[in-house]
């Protein structure tokens, strides 16, 4: 079979796509694997866009393969352009064709693993042609060069040239085990100086992504909002970990309601001050500012806008 592309514009699309794969899985060999071919043939395709962009964009050695400072810069023009031929074509296809393609999310740990997988199922069931490749990371991706198409971020977003799409807000809630709990005591004033004075005594553990030596609490009802300072006995990224802290009475801990729904049902933490917790976080779906979204990306982001708000533990934006 001759593998020598011809001098036309799907034949170049072909070469960016094998360039794309290589880069991705690190080997000639390993992108071979996913592209269903051989090694010598992906390394005669990435050496054919060599020859036709001018450029050495693959250093070879015994060690592996790395890419050249011109193959960096590469990789962000041909995603861009992948982006742009895909959606075309899907959208040429009409809205009666059915999805395709790959869609690479990145999801928080935690939420990734636990609420957002429902979702996940119910879209990849509607679309069985579409593939997602489901990475759990808490940051905020660099779209120029990770091959990222959507991130869903808890926090604020603020980035130039990124779309946020705020699907709910987190409540966040006062938690502790049932014996941290009790050091607090009963018929405690609620006014704002003898609740600081009460929660700054008792064992505290930090969430250090979003606070490490103070919280602000608000009243439900609306009021005055009050700081609890404190030294953490335990601080960490981990909301599986900060959990697991408090549940074995390591200290009190403010955390996404939705991540301690069962632990409250079973009584192995209790709310600490209802009627009292942080202001809520939104959850948005982010991606950056393109004329053009492939369908099986904005299938995505309907379906999240529709499910999320209704997930356990989420509320759904509050507006005006």
């Amino acid at each position: 079979m001759n593998d020598t592309p011809r001098d036309s514009g799907q034949d170049r699309i072909a070469l960016l796509q094998t360039f794309l794969r290589v880069a991705e899985a690190g080997s000639f060999s390993a992108a071979a694997a996913l592209l269903d071919t051989t090694q010598p043939t992906v390394s005669r395709r990435v050496q054919q866009l060599e020859d036709l962009l001018g450029a050495r964009l693959v250093e070879r050695s015994t060690r592996g393969l790395r890419l050249t400072e011109e193959g960096e810069r590469c990789i962000v023009q041909a995603r861009a352009l992948l982006d742009r031929w895909c959606a075309l074509a899907d959208d040429a296809a009409g809205d009666g064709a059915a999805l395709r393609g790959t869609l690479r999310l990145r999801v928080p740990h935690a939420f990734g693993q636990g609420q957002l997988m429902a979702p996940l199922e119910l879209f990849l069931k509607q679309h069985p042609q579409v593939s997602v490749e489901w990475m759990l990371n808490d940051q905020l991706p660099d779209f120029s060069r990770e091959p990222v198409d959507c991130s869903l971020i808890v926090g604020q977003v603020e980035r130039p040239n990124l779309v946020a799409v705020q699907l709910a807000e987190v409540p966040r809630l006062l938690v502790a085990a049932p014996s941290v709990a009790a050091l607090l005591p009963e018929g405690l004033d609620r006014s704002p100086a003898t609740l600081r004075a009460a929660l700054s005594t008792l064992p505290w553990l930090a969430l250090t992504t979003f606070y490490r030596d103070a919280i602000e609490l608000v009243p439900d009802a609306g009021g005055e909002p009050i700081t609890v300072p404190f030294h953490p006995r335990m601080g960490t990224d981990s909301v599986f970990a900060l959990i697991d802290g408090a549940r074995r009475g390591l200290g009190v801990t403010l955390v996404s309601e939705w991540a301690v729904l069962d632990d409250l049902a079973g009584g192995r933490l209790v709310r600490l001050l209802p009627g009292w917790g942080a202001s809520p976080l939104p959850i948005s779906l982010v991606y950056p500012t393109r004329q053009l979204q492939p369908p099986r990306l904005r299938a995505f982001v309907a379906l999240m806008r529709e499910v999320v708000p209704t997930l356990p533990g989420m509320r759904a934006v509050r507006r005006g």
